[in-house]
């Protein structure tokens, strides 16, 4: 809709894994070669961690369209909480094994070995990748990791990819799963994004869909967006798409600090230094008197600095604090 109104081809931040828009930043070229020499060399296992919308699906089809990756055909599962039995089934239909591989285990790796052995001897390589692989159950990730073992003399047949949020790389250290963490071969992670990064984000996906970065975010509301995402790529996208939204429908060419306001408020977003809203009402704080200090006092024993015994009373006297020097 705003595309016309600020000289673009294409609407620039759309929340698609679409490879023509990715961003490579270092930790992005590491992890892409990562990916790369895992799928290509036939490595047992590479683990992709990174936290919900920092590019992850977007680079694993980078990879799978690299030219290094020419000659790997891969099994992509996008949907990783099936039971076992869905499990089998979704493999066996993925890599075209025939209805009874559907209903037989024993009958689905009898034909992944077949298969995958005969690419093998053609120079091909079968892969299986895994997203969101911090939801698999326990009971899958042992499946994988019988996926892993099957080899020959030569190396490994079916390499694997594990992509996920950083509750798998938790789940990868419990002692329960010390063997499949064992088989892991390459691991790579992304992280959010700083403010530079964030900058050149944003005008890359616009230079991308033909337009001029420097003719519509300010620095204000460049350095707005990178403090209320996170730096989380996703986030970020979705800023920028509301804000141009937002300029498009107040005749505004250039995107302020004012209009990524408004967005943050609208989606209820916070910056990373403010701490999250809590709905209970905060203790009441009891203000008191700074107190007066005689000189007399300084030369009792350090053990009066504590509780002391009101010497009438006998019951301890309460510590009072200076508002300046509260603690």
């Amino acid at each position: 809709m705003y595309q016309e109104f600020y000289g673009l081809s294409e609407a620039p931040f759309e929340l698609t894994a679409n490879t023509k828009y990715l961003f490579f930043t270092a930790q992005h070229r590491e992890a892409l070669s990562n990916l790369e020499y895992g799928l290509s060399c036939a490595k047992p296992i590479t683990v992709l961690i990174g936290e919900a919308g920092t590019g992850k699906s977007t680079l694993l089809r980078a990879a799978l369209e690299s030219d290094r990756c020419r000659r790997v055909t891969c099994v992509y599962l996008d949907n990783p909480t099936l039971t076992r039995d869905e499990f089998v089934e979704t493999l066996a239909a993925r890599f075209d094994l025939g209805a009874a591989a559907e209903r037989s285990k024993a009958t689905l790796l009898g034909g992944l070995q077949s298969v995958i052995s005969d690419r093998q001897a053609r120079g091909e390589i079968t892969a299986l990748v895994v997203d969101e692989a911090q939801a698999l159950p326990d009971a899958l990730l042992e499946e994988i990791r019988l996926l892993a073992n099957m080899e020959t003399q030569a190396g490994k047949l079916l390499p694997l990819v594990l992509a996920g949020q950083p509750e798998l790389s938790a789940r990868l250290n419990e002692p329960g799963l010390r063997q499949l963490k064992q088989r892991v071969a390459l691991r790579c992670e992304l992280k959010p994004l700083n403010l530079p990064d964030t900058a050149s984000y944003i005008a890359s996906r616009i230079r991308t869909a033909g337009g001029d970065p420097g003719k519509i975010f300010t620095r204000e509301a460049v350095t707005l967006i990178h403090e209320y995402s996170n730096g989380v790529p996703r986030t970020i996208s979705v800023m920028c798409d509301n804000a141009m939204m937002s300029g498009f429908a107040l005749d505004e060419r250039r995107i302020d600090g004012k209009i990524v306001r408004e967005v943050c408020r609208d989606f209820d977003l916070l910056p990373a230094s403010k701490p999250p809203r809590i709905s209970t009402a905060p203790t009441p704080l009891t203000l008191v008197e700074p107190v007066t200090v005689a000189p007399a006092t300084l030369e009792k024993p350090a053990a009066a600095a504590g509780n002391t015994k009101n010497e009438k009373e006998g019951t301890p006297t309460p510590r009072r604090f200076s508002l300046l020097g509260l603690r």
